[in-house]
């Protein structure tokens, strides 16, 4: 039987981001995944300042800028009678926002976590968890696109695996919170459609947002409450979504109506957020497997390389890793924005009761933002210090 140090289920965003950190710091990792290589995966792609912040941090960024993922330098809020555009500032070194597709984002992050020693795995089906007598979690097993048995040792195995985790779900993960709202969205891809920036559109009971990304074209999404698409609108799938746009944007400005729509749409049809109980003995969850908010939120991707960032920064300063550290950290990441998700989600908003959502989140993400930069400059100076107290012995080498 195979044996690592970790093994992470799920390379997409999360599980990537965190075998490449944990590669990088001598970690023998393995990344294992049901799908593909290269295959997408529902995403708004929309990353905040966090998330760009880390993947320039991890010297991933000129990557996705080299896909052709445009820069976003502005963010347009339309709430029908008044709009308010927000430039986006040079921050902590983040010039701009970006949105990849995850048919870029993913295989980039996969091919560092590979370069930086991580081994992968597609096809392979994790089933379950390896216990030993005492009940400590100690691998997992499955089955490879084959069928042939596949099982795997680990120090530690983490749950990278989305909101249906396997890990979560076998591991018996406690939800700590639960929120009251969902959101259901419709999207797809649009061509000849003008944007400047990301922009996004509140009405009562309709929401919609309009995303540049690779290739020339938009990602364009209709949001309801997840009650109302589950009463009425999936009949006639491209007719609801054309509906629910107009609602929500009144045609952008004839700009949709001039442009090329999607050929195919796909749908979330939305469930409450949620926060797990992060760690036990010998595993972890990171991204949407330990904690998931609102699509409405786009924070998703952000959300899975933060908590990538957390759970190595443990590592980095602990050779066991701290988990119950990365369980405070990730739960003072995430408390601030759980509930004005919840509230947004819910739809229950007129257009300043939404304005001043907006701005709570904007201030939580800010926090959060400010809690990621924190852990470098708290690195930075332990490296400097480290440095210092070598001089004097350098000097005489």
């Amino acid at each position: 039987m195979d044996s690592y140090d970790v093994v992470v289920v799920g390379a997409r965003a999360a599980g990537a981001a965190t075998a490449m950190l944990l590669a990088r710091l001598g970690r023998r990792v393995l990344l294992l995944d049901r799908d593909r290589s290269g295959t997408d995966t529902l995403s708004t792609h929309a990353l905040m300042r966090g998330g760009v912040f880390l993947l320039s941090r991890w010297d991933l960024l000129d990557r996705i800028v080299e896909a052709g993922t445009p820069p976003v330098r502005q963010t347009r809020f339309d709430y029908g009678t008044e709009t308010a555009t927000v430039a986006i500032k040079p921050t902590l070194g983040v010039p701009a926002l970006y949105a990849p597709r995850r048919t870029v984002l993913d295989p980039v992050l996969v091919h560092a976590a590979v370069a930086a020693g991580a081994e992968v795995r597609f096809g392979v089906a994790v089933a379950g968890l390896l216990r030993d007598g005492s009940g400590r979690v100690v691998g997992v097993h499955g089955r490879d696109r084959t069928g042939a048995p596949v099982a795997v040792r680990a120090r530690l195995t983490v749950g990278a695996d989305g909101i249906r985790s396997t890990v979560a779900r076998a591991a018996g993960a406690a939800t700590r919170r639960l929120g009251r709202s969902a959101g259901a969205i419709i999207y797809g891809y649009w061509s000849e459609l003008p944007v400047e920036g990301y922009e996004w559109f509140y009405r009562p009971g309709h929401s919609a947002g309009l995303i540049p990304t690779n290739g020339g074209e938009v990602c364009v999404f209709a949001g309801v409450p997840a009650r109302t698409f589950a009463n009425g609108a999936r009949g006639d799938l491209g007719d609801a979504y054309h509906r629910m746009l107009a609602a929500a944007t009144g045609g952008a400005g004839g700009r949709l109506a001039a442009a090329r729509p999607p050929g195919r749409l796909r749908t979330w049809a939305g469930r409450p957020s949620f926060v797990r109980q992060a760690h036990g003995p010998g595993w972890v969850l990171v991204g949407d497997a330990g904690s998931f908010v609102d699509p409405l939120s786009t924070h998703g991707i952000t959300d899975a390389l933060r908590d990538a960032e957390m759970l190595a920064r443990t590592f980095a300063s602990d050779a066991a890793g701290d988990l119950d550290r990365y369980a405070r950290d990730r739960d003072h990441a995430v408390d601030p924005m759980f509930d004005v998700v919840d509230r947004i989600a819910g739809y229950g908003w007129d257009s300043d009761q939404v304005r001043r959502h907006l701005l709570e989140l904007s201030s939580a993400m800010g926090a959060e933002l400010e809690l990621i930069a924190a852990g470098y400059r708290a690195a930075s100076a332990d490296s400097a210090r480290a440095a210092s107290r070598l001089a004097p012995n350098l000097a005489y080498e």
